[in-house]
């Protein structure tokens, strides 16, 4: 692999339709780019949690997806589409065999880009999330529209609270957080909810993955799942993993929705070098 050095400061790749979607780039080595999930930037989000001892050993990219940080909002409507334009942008500044790592939605946005062809190295994905039994109800299929519709009231602060609520967050743990400094910066990137939705809600009607809808999908993948994970998620990682043609699904003992690089760095240099 082509090993890449660290930048000093914030650079900028443009997308498809133009939109200057921010990255940066810390450490030497084997490129990685971190894809966070809904809500999240690349200086509070999976990447910020990576970071620290998976620059050691690689360049990891982390970019701020449409709409968030420094990225730009677009003048193009936002579909799954432009998102996976984004992501092919920053890995035409990363190399076509960058590793790829994605959270949460982020996770169903590296599985998008595949099947559309964009090329990457190995890919790992942390838990997609995902509702393909009966294990956990249905999300409600037009939280999207209702989503869009409180952020052209101007209401992104209702807008992540529906978030926070539909991934179960308590009513109690969504007040506190409304009184903390982060709150601020949740509700600045609530307008991308619906992207989020976009790429999830398909996948969370309580119904088996499509047959065929990852066939095409033939870069070897690591599937990574939360021992402390309800079983709703760890079903669907499974799935995620039974649908991928190379594929290994690992499970991380103790570990929930939210990555840790202390138990996740180690797994991906396992997979990463082949050695376990």
């Amino acid at each position: 692999m082509t090993t890449v050095t660290a930048t000093t400061s914030t650079r900028f790749v443009a997308s498809a339709d133009g939109t200057a979607i921010a990255y940066d780039v810390t450490g030497t080595g084997p490129a990685v780019v971190v894809v966070e999930g809904a809500l999240c930037q690349r200086s509070m989000g999976t990447a910020k949690s990576l970071i620290p001892l998976l620059s050691e050993h690689h360049a990891v990219f982390a970019y701020d997806r449409r709409g968030r940080g420094e990225s730009g909002p677009g003048s193009s409507p936002s579909t799954v589409q432009r998102e996976v334009e984004d992501l092919a942008a920053v890995l035409g500044a990363a190399g076509p065999d960058a590793f790829v790592v994605g959270a949460s939605s982020g996770a169903v946005l590296v599985l998008q880009a595949l099947r559309s062809g964009v090329s990457m190295g190995k890919v790992a994905l942390y838990e997609a999330p995902f509702i393909v039994d009966d294990t956990h109800a249905p999300n409600d299929a037009d939280l999207g529209a209702r989503t869009q519709a409180l952020v052209d009231e101007g209401r992104p602060g209702d807008a992540v609270q529906l978030f926070m609520r539909t991934v179960g967050l308590p009513a109690f743990g969504v007040m506190m957080m409304r009184v903390m400094p982060v709150w601020k910066k949740l509700c600045a990137v609530a307008p991308t909810l619906p992207h989020d939705y976009a790429l999830v809600l398909e996948h969370q009607q309580g119904q088996p993955l499509p047959t065929g809808w990852l066939a095409g999908i033939t870069v070897p993948a690591l599937v990574i799942v939360g021992g402390k994970s309800p079983q709703y998620m760890r079903n669907s990682q499974a799935a995620v993993a039974a649908a991928l043609p190379n594929a290994t699904l690992r499970e991380l003992p103790g570990q929930t929705h939210m990555v840790k690089g202390k138990a996740t760095v180690p797994v991906l240099r396992e997979f990463w070098s082949g050695v376990r």
